[in-house]
């Protein structure tokens, strides 16, 4: 795979994005367009370190208070409960739903943490021009790409629950503030993996510095 996307580089190809073709472009500057799926060729997405790390401290940013601030609040006719997504897991915990807290854990708390550790990764040593697991990143690339899938699940289940458990005036949930902070989490690290170029990562191996223009 190494020598294969070398000698394609070096024989003037590029690769469509979208379905994958090695194609040899119309002109150096201007490469057109993909004949199989139509998609428009691009030798190396301009801008692409500056707008990932963009997304990527934006998420980051919004990390923090998606994790401190209340995501739901249950309103009966004897008390008022603000609950975080970290109150939700301990609460699940102490009422013996240990199973059903860890996957909250994992997927609302963890797994975002972990993209934004995978993302920085990646574009740390692209900046680098590191050449080294070349092939464990291209696949870290490839495993983020299939977790951003299943990233709004936790917000689809926050609204899924408010919808649902509505007793006015007996019992009632209202959404919090967190869950538009752990949203923005789940959108920018997104579009944070969709603006990140993996080509990038078989530059150093090819030769080249990295381009980012």
């Amino acid at each position: 795979m190494n020598g294969a996307a070398a000698i394609a580089a070096r024989a003037g190809l590029v690769s469509c994005e979208a379905c994958r073709l090695l194609v040899r472009p119309a002109a150096p500057s201007v490469p057109g367009r993909c004949p199989r799926c139509g998609e428009e060729l691009e030798f190396r997405r301009r801008d692409v370190i500056q707008r990932t790390w963009a997304f990527a401290i934006a998420a980051a940013i919004c990390y923090l208070p998606a994790n401190i601030l209340p995501v739901m609040t249950t309103t009966s006719l004897t008390y008022k409960e603000p609950d975080t997504i970290l109150s939700g897991v301990i609460l699940l915990y102490k009422t013996g739903s240990w199973h059903l807290a860890l996957v909250v854990l994992i997927a609302s708390v963890m797994i975002p943490l972990a993209k934004l550790a995978a993302l920085a990764y990646l574009l740390i040593t692209v900046q680098r021009g590191s050449v080294r697991n070349s092939r464990d990143r291209a696949r870290l690339y490839r495993l983020l790409e299939i977790v951003g899938r299943w990233s709004m699940l936790d917000v689809f289940v926050v609204t899924y629950t408010v919808a649902l458990i509505q007793f006015h005036p007996l019992l009632s949930i209202a959404p919090g503030p967190g869950v538009l902070f752990f949203a923005a989490v789940v959108i920018l690290t997104i579009f944070a993996a969709e603006s990140f170029d993996p080509r990038m990562i078989w530059d150093s191996d090819k030769g080249e510095p990295t381009r980012n223009g």
